[in-house]
């Protein structure tokens, strides 16, 4: 893995030990030699996984959308910024320039960026990785909303384990290093199931 691309707050969050979380995953993909590839933020957990990365040495690509780099104050020491024109520029740049997907804890946008990726994967549309760095268990509710949609089948086994989660950033990383994407499926439905 060259280029990890993480989602993430714009805001710290209620918990110290988010920003802790997010400074510590920074130190440990520069020490692994993965590169950073984010939103393009400097507030919140987004500028606090940047400055990590960057006082560490290591390469930070930001991508932002023209309307939010003022709004979200882009991060002007940056590797690499890359302005886009839109949100689906945006995280169709991202996508490309990773070779994995991890969600730190964050908002409405953050699940957005999260369950896209993790769809695209069940669609087949890439074969990467996806994570959650479950700090203090911020995204348990999710783990249990995918593992009731896998028991009430509307997701199936296999895509139900397409979300892998650890609760330190060194487990994670060897999580989506061991990772192995699931044999393709080949029909949606079961016509029996129908």
């Amino acid at each position: 893995m060259q280029r990890l691309c993480v989602f993430c707050g714009s805001s710290p969050g209620a918990r110290p030990t988010y920003a802790e979380s997010a400074r510590r995953l920074g130190r440990v993909l520069v020490a692994r030699g993965i590169g950073l590839v984010y939103g393009g933020g400097s507030i919140g957990l987004m500028g606090v996984l940047a400055d990590a990365v960057l006082e560490q040495g290591g390469e930070v690509i930001g991508v932002i959308p023209r309307g939010l780099a003022r709004r979200e104050i882009a991060h002007r020491g940056l590797t690499e910024l890359r302005v886009v024109a839109t949100m689906h520029e945006r995280k169709a740049a991202m996508a490309e320039a990773a070779d994995g997907f991890v969600a730190l804890p964050g908002g409405l946008g953050t699940f957005e960026e999260l369950l896209e990726v993790v769809t695209w994967a069940q669609l087949g549309l890439h074969a990467k990785p996806v994570g959650v760095l479950n700090v203090e268990g911020y995204f348990d509710p999710l783990i249990a909303l995918v593992a009731r949609a896998v028991e009430e089948r509307f997701v199936r086994p296999e895509h139900g384990e397409l979300l892998v989660a650890a609760a330190e950033p060194e487990g994670l990383l060897a999580a989506l290093s061991a990772w192995r994407a699931p044999a393709p499926v080949t029909k949606w439905l079961d016509p029996k199931e129908v």
